[in-house]
C-alpha cells in the first residue's frame, strides 16, 4: 500500500510494509528479527525481518525500495497477518532524516535514535558485489566458504537467494525431488498403518546370554548339508520351542475373537529392495531341527532374491521373527503384522565386557551378548508375561546343543 504526501520541501511516497498471509490457517507470526534499522536503505524484495509460525520460520522481502522509516512490530511481537509492521520512504536517501508516518493508535514506537551513516567511499557489501543479499544468505555462504562475487544470483535484479547459497555450498542441485512410492511400499504403508491404528502395541526387551554363537563360529556357520546357519535362524529355533508355552503369542485375532494356533507357521521379515517388505512363512515350523529351519528359510531367502515367491509363501503366518536390521543395532520395535499378536525381534550379536562370579570370585571377561524384544498386542498379554516369553526363549538359546541339531 502506498500513500502519497506532499511537504514545503519534496514530494515522497509511503510504503506501507504488512505482515502477509503466511498459509493456510495461519493467522498470526512472531517477529524474530529485522534485518534492517531505521534510517537504512532496502532494496525491493531484499529481506526485511524474518517471521515464525508454529509450522515454518519464514524470511520476509521488502515490498518496496527505498529508506526504512519507521518499524511498528518489534522482534518478539506477535502480529496478525495484514498488520502493518513497518514503513519505507520510497523517495529518501539513506542516511538522510527519515520522514515521519502517521502511527496508528497503540501502535509500537520506531526507534528515534538517529542510524550512523557509513564512511565516504567505503560502499556496504551488497553495493560491492552489485547484489542482495539477506544476513541468512550470507551466512550460509560464509559458513560454506563460497565467495558471493562467483555466484550468479536467481532472484529479482540479480539477488542470491537462499536456495543458490544452499545450492552453491552443496555443490549440486538443491531443488526437491518428487518420488512416487512403489506399490509395495504404499501396500506396506497401509498395512503399518492399520496395524498401528487397530492394535494396542507393548514392547519389552531383555539381554540375553549369546556364547552360543561363538560355538557356532566354530562349527564354520553351516549345517552338515551345507546350508549357512545365520544368528536369526538359531534365535528363530528357540523362539518357535517357547511358544510351546506361551500358546497365546502363537495366535490371530478374527474379529473379537483370538483363535490360537497349534501350528507354528513362522513368519521372517524381509527387506525388498526399493520395494518395501515381505513377510514369507515357514509353515509348521514347531518339531523342525535347526538344520531343517536353516535349510527351509534358506530357500524362502532365494525365492524372494529372486522374485519367485508364491501366494502360499506369503499366507497363514501365526508368527513373526524380526532380524536385526544391521551388525550395530542394539534393538528394533517392530509393528506387529495383523492379525497376528506378537512379533519377537533381536538385535546384532554383540562382544561385551560381562561380569562373572565363580566361587566367590569375580572377575570380568570377553562374553557375547544380544538384545531380544518382543512387540506385543496388549488385549492379548501384558509385560510381565511377554518378558517371561523372552527370558524363556534365552534359556533354550544358552543351553541348546547345536552339534544335534546341525
Amino acid at each position: 500500500m502506498r500513500r502519497s504526501s506532499r511537504s514545503p520541501a519534496e514530494d515522497y511516497t509511503l510504503a506501507d510494509v504488512t505482515l502477509p498471509s503466511l498459509g493456510e490457517s495461519v493467522t498470526e507470526g512472531i517477529i524474530t528479527q529485522w534485518f534492517k534499522k531505521v534510517g537504512d536503505a532496502v532494496a525491493r524484495d531484499e529481506a526485511l525481518f524474518e517471521v515464525s509460525t508454529d509450522k515454518v520460520d519464514s524470511e520476509m522481502p521488502s515490498p518496496a525500495a527505498g529508506v526504512l522509516t519507521q518499524i511498528l512490530a518489534q522482534e518478539g511481537d506477535t502480529v496478525q497477518t495484514g498488520s502493518r509492521v513497518a514503513v519505507i520512504d520510497e523517495n529518501a536517501v539513506a542516511g538522510s532524516t527519515p520522514l515521519s508516518a502517521p502511527t496508528p493508535p497503540g501502535a509500537p514506537t520506531a526507534p528515534t535514535t538517529p542510524t550512523p551513516r557509513a564512511a565516504p567511499g567505503a560502499p556496504n557489501e551488497a553495493e560491492e558485489l552489485g547484489v542482495v543479499m539477506s544476513p541468512v544468505v550470507r551466512r550460509i555462504l560464509a559458513d560454506g566458504e563460497v565467495d558471493p562475487s562467483t555466484l550468479r544470483g536467481s532472484g529479482p535484479g540479480g539477488a542470491i537467494t537462499r536456495r543458490d547459497a544452499e545450492r552453491a555450498v552443496a555443490n549440486g542441485p538443491t531443488d526437491e525431488v518428487l518420488v512416487p512410492l512403489s506399490n509395495g511400499r504404499r501396500r506396506m504403508g497401509q498395512h503399518m498403518a492399520l496395524s498401528a491404528q487397530t492394535t494396542p502395541h507393548g514392547f519389552v526387551a531383555i539381554e540375553a546370554d549369546g556364547d552360543i554363537f561363538a560355538k557356532l563360529e566354530s562349527m564354520g556357520r553351516v549345517s552338515r548339508d551345507g546350508v549357512g546357519v545365520t544368528d536369526e535362524m538359531v534365535v528363530s529355533l528357540a523362539g518357535v520351542r517357547a511358544l510351546g508355552e506361551f500358546e497365546y503369542l502363537n495366535a490371530t485375532f478374527a474379529g473379537d475373537e483370538l483363535v490360537v494356533h497349534r501350528s507354528v507357521n513362522l513368519g521372517f521379515m524381509r527387506v525388498v529392495e526399493n520395494d518395501g517388505m515381505l513377510v514369507p512363512v515357514v509353515h509348521a515350523a514347531a518339531g523342525l531341527t535347526l538344520r531343517a529351519l536353516a535349510r527351509r528359510v534358506s530357500e524362502l531367502g532365494e525365492r524372494v532374491a529372486s522374485h519367485h515367491l508364491t501366494t502360499d509363501d506369503l499366507m497363514g503366518g501365526t508368527f513373526t521373527i524380526a532380524g536385526a536390521p544391521s551388525e550395530h543395532t542394539l534393538t528394533s520395535v517392530p509393528i506387529i503384522i495383523q492379525p497376528q499378536v506378537a512379533v519377537l525381534s533381536l538385535g546384532a550379536v554383540r562382544q561385551v565386557p560381562v561380569v562373572v562370579t565363580e566361587d566367590g570370585v569375580t572377575s570380568v571377561e570377553v562374553g557375547r551378548r544380544l538384545v531380544l524384544g518382543l512387540s506385543f498386542d496388549h488385549r492379548v498379554c501384558e509385560s510381565v508375561a511377554a518378558a517371561s516369553y523372552l527370558e524363556r526363549v534365552a534359556e533354550l538359546l544358552s543351553g541348546m546343543d547345536l552339534e544335534s541339531e546341525l
